[in-house]
């Protein structure tokens, strides 16, 4: 199983961005797919999430300004990104739990870098 990100980019505050992630390989299902992000100096944080019925949540700090969704057809997850601010700057990740087998694991992309700078 692969994740790929992309949509990562520099930005002005106040801009948008939309991120992108694809998961492709052998699996049965995909259950919850998320962004996460890793700013400088930072710990990991969860960005948002949904889950495979569609309910959402969302870290406070984003809320209003960012939205997740999935394409469930084409195993993609999106993140888009209004009103952006120079605290938003940070790797972001993408996480799947994916059926391999019998059970589901956690899956991650490698990262796209957000930085939001005048």
């Amino acid at each position: 199983v692969q994740l790929v990100e992309s949509g990562g980019d520099l930005v002005h505050p106040g801009g948008s961005l939309r991120l992108s992630c694809v998961v492709s390989g052998k699996f049965f299902t995909i259950d919850s797919m998320g962004w996460y992000r890793r700013a400088p100096g930072k710990q990991r944080e969860l960005v948002a999430r949904v889950l495979s019925g569609g309910r959402t949540n969302y870290a406070d700090s984003v809320k209003g300004r960012f939205t997740i969704a999935r394409d469930n057809a084409e195993n993609t997850v999106y993140l888009q990104m209004n009103s952006l601010k120079p605290e938003d700057t940070a790797v972001y990740y993408c996480n799947a739990v994916v059926r391999v087998d019998t059970s589901y694991d956690d899956y991650w992309g490698r990262g796209t870098q957000v930085t939001v700078s005048s």
